[in-house]
């Protein structure tokens, strides 16, 4: 095995904006990113935000001969918008959708629509068994009011926690996608603290690209330039990270961002910039045991991520109270129409009776309140229990760490 030559993995990471009659020149530029993929030959493609099955069987059919194999992941109203092309066949696929996922009602939003979630590929290339994630968490829409941020983390958690446990056979884990994170928030610092994962941009040793690493500059144009006045560089939210398990050590020899415009075009492939990584993977000289070691920062970053989740939990019981009282208030008022009505029926008709149109509309008015009220509360009557099932996951795990550290 000492004898075999690096594996050369190129892996290419997009959060395409495909969105059905909402995304700017759409079609065209499925259609450029397909012609891209087929003559710069990678091995791994990774794709976000292919919202529309059509666009992804016209991506499979334009790279069919040179990525014979290909999943697409559906999942929630409109589908999780990822889905991986491979040079490499798939031996597994499997799918986690994140229990938390934004609001329904925020329609002008649609992250609940969507479905955010985890894939997971199994891949085998020359006898070394990747696990491959693709993934896509909540956006953040307004960083100084962040009312997604309890779920980004928990997400962010969920995340951890599912590469924590599905990867135990994998020989190299792989993770590419908009994580909705800049480098130093919570969020990051959690997975890659419990995973173990590393980040392609650090430690790469070469970069072309973007400045910084950026995956939304003030360059793009379909980038609302407003947005990231605090940022006049960019921000870099979309990630390649990646481990090596057992007997395997891995390392980033390349990686590049694409800076704008693609190639002799006069439109960028997506409001997201490319990033295109160049893996190095080779045995290790002794195999990689199990390590006890734990970083003191690591529960840090849980006591920090249990706390954002604290938060979250606190405006999630508000907010089911408040839809519980207006559920109740409609529900009198329903009452008092129907008590109004009924004495009328046994002749206690007052001398000027209520006038009957306001009356059908105020009933309408109040039924209509007392239906969103109710499922409102029972959507955060869930969204409570999913925050305080993670906030207790969060506790039981900083209570593993500390006797751990106290241990050593």
């Amino acid at each position: 095995m000492d004898t075999d030559p690096p594996l050369q993995l190129r892996v290419f990471n997009l959060n395409c904006w495909a969105i059905r009659y909402l995304s700017k020149l759409r079609q065209e530029r499925i259609g450029l990113i397909g012609d891209t993929l087929r003559q710069e030959g990678f091995d791994l493609a990774l794709l976000q935000e292919v919202w529309s099955e059509r666009d992804y069987c016209e991506l499979k059919q334009k790279l069919t001969a040179c990525y014979p194999y290909s999943h697409y992941f559906k999942s929630g109203v409109i589908g999780s918008g990822l889905c991986v092309f491979s040079r490499y066949p798939i031996l597994d696929t499997f799918l986690y959708q994140y229990s938390l996922n934004g609001y329904p009602y925020m329609l002008q939003h649609g992250d609940w629509f969507c479905g955010k979630a985890v894939g997971l590929l199994v891949i085998k290339i020359c006898g070394i068994i990747f696990h491959v994630y693709v993934t896509h968490l909540h956006a953040e829409y307004c960083r100084d009011k962040d009312a997604y941020l309890p779920h980004r983390v928990v997400q962010a958690w969920e995340l951890a926690q599912f590469i924590q446990h599905t990867s135990k056979g994998a020989d190299v884990v792989l993770l590419g996608g908009d994580l909705n994170m800049h480098p130093g928030d919570v969020g990051i610092r959690l997975l890659r603290g419990w995973t173990g994962l590393r980040d392609s941009f650090p430690d790469t040793e070469r970069f072309e690209g973007c400045e910084d690493g950026c995956t939304l500059v003030p360059t793009n144009c379909f980038i609302n330039k407003e947005e990231l006045q605090p940022f006049p560089l960019g921000i870099r939210i979309d990630y390649i990270l990646y481990k090596g398990l057992s007997h395997f050590a891995v390392k980033c020899d390349s990686l590049v961002t694409t800076t704008g415009t693609a190639p002799g075009k006069s439109i960028p492939y997506s409001d997201h910039e490319a990033v295109m990584a160049t893996l190095c993977v080779k045995p290790r000289e002794e195999a990689k045991g199990s390590s006890s070691a734990i970083e003191p920062e690591l529960v840090d970053v849980v006591n920090e991520a249990r706390t954002e989740v604290r938060v979250g939990l606190h405006t999630a019981e508000r907010q089911r109270y408040s839809n519980g009282r207006m559920a109740i208030l409609a529900l009198l008022l329903l009452l008092l129409q129907a008590a109004m009505g009924l004495s009328s029926l046994v002749g206690w008709d007052s001398p000027q009776p209520f006038p009957k149109l306001s009356f059908s509309l105020l009933s309408l008015l109040a039924t209509v309140v007392l239906l969103l009220s109710m499922v409102v509360y029972v959507f955060h009557t869930i969204e409570v229990k999913m925050l305080q099932g993670t906030e207790e996951q969060m506790r039981l795990a900083l209570q593993a760490l500390q006797d751990k550290l106290s241990s050593m």
